[in-house]
């Protein structure tokens, strides 16, 4: 007799994982902040004061780390701004805390970088100006000897930099920039990302040689494409070469407004999502505080950062039983001030409780004049809708988990 074949239970397909899995760096201490290792993101920005107005400079200073900056950078165009960086540091301790600097140090600056290093965290240099050679009009290409010839005069001038900071404990960042590259690089490797990395290894070689390893690397571009094929090759370049330095991420000069915001969102998050980078910086024409919400916003909703309260709420629709913009805004004028929950506001029964299943607290529009409100998947209570924002608040405290402003 003929037999049907035993039917085959098809193989589970495995669950799919929703968690980044940032890329394993070394960790690196600036001040009391420590970039890579596992660490959190850490935000950072830069004041626009100069450094020579010392009152301006820490009030400036002050103001990103109130609210949450980690790392302020300043910038030292003169041996003049590099001293004036003791004064602002130890103001700082004295009138406020001891915040982490980092100073930014530009063209043939090996004589101000000395100076500031004494007094600062961190050193940002950009390989592209440290040691700045002047273009020739009528060059047509580099001989292998020249090449070696301009590496040799670099180390020798970066040496004394790196003995300093190494000797003291403090670190470095090489921060290439697409649009600075200097003019061998670029002869030899085009206006290319592989000629972004290769200018950031061959610094990384000369602190290598010099038994220093506390640095951060950064590849930034104005143009998102460039940035990310900057940041992944240098990542590929690494792991071939074992070497685990923390990146710093930013798409520099990304403008302001609403497509600043976008811009630098599409280029770090992007990264952010792939598990690189250990520290970021959102570059916009704009006061540096407006940049530190952007940074914690792209690190919530990525996950990374759980530093606000992340509302789940609908787009709307034909169903909704009241105005949910205006109930949006109330809820979260309410509430934003809270960290680490999740609060659902939906307009109507349908995608409601299933929408919102991860959510802490859930604010649902379930009959016409009245709202239900949730605790994860359960519903505690209806309430009339002129009441829901104060029940709300009312079973937050019920579950001691809510702080005044």
């Amino acid at each position: 007799m003929q037999t049907l074949p035993t039917p085959q239970t098809a193989p589970k397909p495995p669950a799919l994982d929703t968690v980044i899995h940032r890329r394993q760096t070394r960790p690196v201490s600036v001040g009391n902040i420590t970039i890579g290792g596992g660490h959190p993101v850490v935000v950072q920005s830069m004041i626009n004061e100069d450094t020579l107005d010392l009152e301006g400079s820490v009030a400036g200073i002050r103001r990103l780390h109130e609210i949450g900056c980690e790392i302020v950078r300043v910038t030292v165009p003169s041996m003049a701004h590099a001293k004036a960086l003791a004064q602002i540091k130890q103001k700082l301790i004295q009138t406020y805390q001891d915040v982490p600097l980092v100073a930014d140090v530009h063209h043939n600056g090996m004589k101000i970088a000395l100076e500031v290093a004494k007094h600062v965290d961190k050193v940002r240099i950009n390989p592209g100006l440290y040691v700045f050679e002047k273009p020739k009009s009528d060059r047509t290409e580099y001989t292998q000897a020249e090449f070696e010839q301009i590496g040799a005069k670099i180390k020798e001038t970066l040496a004394p930099l790196v003995i300093s900071l190494r000797d003291q404990g403090k670190a470095m960042r090489i921060g290439v920039n697409h649009g600075s590259l200097a003019e061998r690089m670029l002869f030899t490797y085009g206006d290319t990302p592989e000629g972004m990395v290769e200018s950031a290894l061959e610094f990384i070689r000369i602190c290598e040689s010099l038994d220093f390893r506390n640095l951060v690397i950064s590849l930034k571009a104005s143009r998102v494409p460039v940035m990310l094929a900057a940041y992944r090759l240098m990542v590929r370049r690494m792991d071939e070469l074992g070497m685990d330095y923390p990146l710093h991420l930013g798409v520099t000069e990304a403008g302001d407004g609403e497509y600043g915001r976008i811009k630098s969102t599409a280029g770090i998050g992007t990264l952010l999502a792939e598990g690189i980078g250990d520290t970021i910086r959102v570059s916009l024409t704009e006061a540096p505080e407006k940049e530190i919400p952007v940074c914690y916003s792209i690190l919530q909703a990525l996950g990374l950062r759980k530093t606000m309260v992340e509302y789940v709420a609908c787009p709307s629709c034909g169903r909704t039983l009241f105005n949910l913009e205006d109930v949006l805004h109330e809820v979260r004028e309410a509430t934003k001030h809270l960290t680490g929950l999740d609060i659902a506001v939906m307009g109507c029964i349908v995608n409601g409780p299933g929408e919102m299943a991860d959510a802490d607290y859930g604010y649902v529009g379930k009959q016409p004049g009245y709202i239900s409100l949730y605790r994860g998947r359960e519903e505690i209570k209806k309430v009339p809708e002129d009441q829901g924002v104060e029940e709300l608040i009312n079973l937050i405290k019920a579950d001691d988990r809510w702080i005044d402003p």
